[in-house]
């Protein structure tokens, strides 16, 4: 279901609220129910999150690397309406200095999409579908991807829902994707590549692999929580 009416949304007893903070505008999608009490709310150690089996993503990766290759999956973006989304930076460990997104992904239960921003930018295709409220797109701390993401190329964020703030209200008590992942989904997220050189001429497997789970695994987490 495509959430475009407030009114409509409330009827279900769910509510979108648009909220705009710096230009920004992002769809959250607030659950008619109250928060849990912080004592209440399910939470996970690190020791426990290693037990677990680490997550994979089974479905098919994309890699676009250049403008033909963008051109040819427009058709697979356009019949999706849910994504899970997420980036990622080529880390800097120069005090004051920061990167700009190398890396921009948005992932359906079968498909991973990876854009390579530092080769191919922002392509208005790609604009379109960040800036388009039908089209959702579900993933963690979005506002800071988002002020990133207009560094390169200014747009109107339009459809973001951060799962940050479905977890209280789904009594989680974790903010990060790593823990969120094991309450929700029973399952961990390896976090080897995260400092990796999201740069380099050629992303390895390993690169590529993680790159689709982080991105999967925010749709997933939200699809569980929406099958409550």
């Amino acid at each position: 279901m495509i959430w475009t009416n407030v009114a409509q949304a409330a009827n279900k007893k769910q509510k979108n609220k648009v909220l705009q903070n710096n230009n920004i505008i992002i769809l959250f999608l607030i659950f008619i129910k109250q928060k849990m009490p912080e004592d209440k709310l399910e939470k996970i150690d690190n020791i426990e999150v290693l037990k677990l089996s680490l997550l994979k993503f089974k479905g098919e990766k994309f890699l676009i690397e250049n403008i033909n290759q963008f051109n040819n999956i427009i058709p697979l973006l356009a019949i999706e309406n849910f994504f899970g989304f997420d980036t990622e930076t080529r880390p800097s460990f120069k005090k004051g200095r920061n990167n700009q997104v190398s890396l921009l992904q948005l992932a359906t239960p079968e498909k991973a999409f990876m854009f390579r921003i530092n080769k191919i930018g922002l392509p208005p295709g790609l604009i379109k579908i960040l800036s388009d409220v039908t089209k959702l797109k579900i993933g963690l701390a979005v506002k800071d991807d988002i002020i990133q993401l207009q560094r390169i190329e200014h747009f109107k964020a339009n459809g973001f829902i951060d799962l940050q703030n479905l977890a209280g209200i789904n009594g989680i008590g974790e903010l990060g994707l790593r823990k969120m992942a094991a309450i929700v989904l029973k399952g961990r997220i390896s976090k080897s590549e995260q400092l990796s050189n999201w740069e380099k001429p050629k992303l390895t497997e390993k690169q590529q692999n993680y790159a689709a789970i982080d991105a999967w695994a925010c749709l997933e987490i939200y699809r569980k929580l929406q099958s409550k």
